[in-house]
C-alpha cells in the first residue's frame, strides 16, 4: 500500500480549493512569515481564476500584488517588479502595487522609476507616509547622483485621472462613516456628482495656492467641503491657508475636523502645532508634535519644530 505524504495531501487539498480560499490561506501564510509558501498558492489562486474563464480584473490584480508583496519580503525584487506592473496593466494606479513596485526598484537601485512610482502614489492619496519617505529618499539619492539636475532625468510621472480619485475619495468617505458610527451629528455619505463637484473646487483651490492666492483658496476649499465634508485633504490645506493669512484659530478648528476623521493624519498634527505655537499655546504646541513623532519617528520638520517650541517654554 503506498504512502502518501502529509505535503502531497495538502497539495491535492489546495487543487481542490476556490481561488477565494486560495488567496486566504497565502494571506495566512504571509502573516506568519512563510512568504516563499505564499507566493506559490497565490499563484495557484491566479491560476484557479485564469482557468474559470470569469476574468475579474480587480481579483487578478489583488492577487499579482499580493504575490508581489511575497516576494518583495523574500528578496525576489525583480519578480515583484514583474508582478505589480502586471497588476497595474489590470487596474491602473493601484497605491499597494505602487508602492511594492517603488520598494523593490529602490532595492535594485533604479532610483529614477522608484521615484515615479512613489510621487504617482502620492497624486493619488498625499497622506501616505511611505510615499512621503520615498519620495525623500530618493531626491536625496538622485541628487548624489545626477546632481542639481536630475529631475531632467527622469521618465514621465503619469497624470493620475480624476475618477481614480474620486474612487478613492468616495470609498474612503464610506469608509469614515461606518468607523465613526452612528453619531448623532455624522453627515450623510457625498453621492458620486458631489464628490466629483468637491474634488474639482479643491483641485482649483489648489491651484490658487500654487499662485499664493490663500485668501480665494479657502473661497475654494469652503465650497468643496459643502459639498464633501470627509476629505480629509481640504480640511489640511485649508488650514495651510489659513496658517498664511494668519487666521490661526481657524487653522486648528480645520485641523481638528481632520483629526476627528484620523487621529494619526500627520499633516493636521503638525500644521495643528504650528498654530498653536503662533497662538503661543506650546503646551499644545509640544503635545501635538510629540504625537506626530509617534507616527513618524523621523519626521524632521516635525523634530526641528518641537527643538524650537522647547527653546521657548
Amino acid at each position: 500500500m503506498s504512502v502518501i505524504s502529509y505535503e502531497t495531501k495538502m497539495s491535492q487539498k489546495r487543487r481542490s480549493q476556490s481561488w477565494t480560499e486560495l488567496k486566504q490561506a497565502g494571506n495566512e501564510f504571509f502573516k506568519t512569515g512563510q512568504y516563499g509558501e505564499a507566493a506559490s498558492i497565490y499563484s495557484q489562486a491566479i491560476k484557479e481564476v485564469e482557468k474559470s474563464g470569469k476574468k475579474n480584473l480587480e481579483d487578478l490584480s489583488i492577487l499579482y500584488s499580493n504575490r508581489a508583496a511575497s516576494y518583495l519580503k523574500d528578496g525576489n525584487c525583480g519578480e515583484c517588479v514583474k508582478d505589480c506592473t502586471v497588476s497595474l496593466d489590470l487596474v491602473p494606479f493601484g497605491i499597494k502595487p505602487l508602492l511594492r513596485r517603488a520598494a523593490a526598484y529602490e532595492a535594485l537601485e533604479r532610483y529614477r522609476l522608484a521615484y515615479v512610482d512613489y510621487k504617482t502614489a502620492l497624486q493619488i492619496d498625499c497622506n501616505i507616509p511611505a510615499a512621503h519617505d520615498g519620495t525623500n529618499r530618493m531626491t536625496k539619492c538622485l541628487t548624489e547622483v545626477d546632481g542639481l539636475s536630475w529631475r531632467e532625468k527622469l521618465p514621465l510621472i503619469p497624470t493620475v485621472p480624476m475618477a481614480v480619485k474620486e474612487k478613492l475619495s468616495l470609498a474612503t468617505s464610506k469608509q469614515t462613516t461606518q468607523h465613526n458610527g452612528t453619531r448623532e451629528n455624522e453627515k450623510s455619505v457625498p453621492g458620486e456628482d458631489s464628490i466629483k463637484k468637491a474634488l474639482t473646487l479643491k483641485e482649483e483651490g489648489n491651484a490658487q495656492v500654487k499662485k499664493g492666492e490663500y485668501k480665494k483658496a479657502i473661497e475654494k476649499y469652503t465650497q468643496s467641503l459643502k459639498h464633501n465634508s470627509s476629505e480629509i485633504t481640504t480640511y489640511t490645506n485649508r488650514a495651510l491657508c489659513y496658517l498664511s493669512v494668519k487666521m490661526y484659530k481657524e487653522a486648528v478648528q480645520d485641523c481638528e475636523e481632520a483629526l476627528r476623521l484620523d487621529s494619526a493624519n500627520i499633516k493636521a498634527l503638525y500644521r495643528r502645532a504650528q498654530a498653536h505655537k503662533e497662538l503661543k499655546d506650546y503646551k499644545a504646541c509640544i503635545e501635538d508634535l510629540n504625537s506626530l513623532l509617534k507616527v513618524e519617528p523621523k519626521n524632521t520638520a516635525g523634530q526641528n519644530l518641537l527643538l524650537e517650541v522647547q527653546k521657548k517654554k
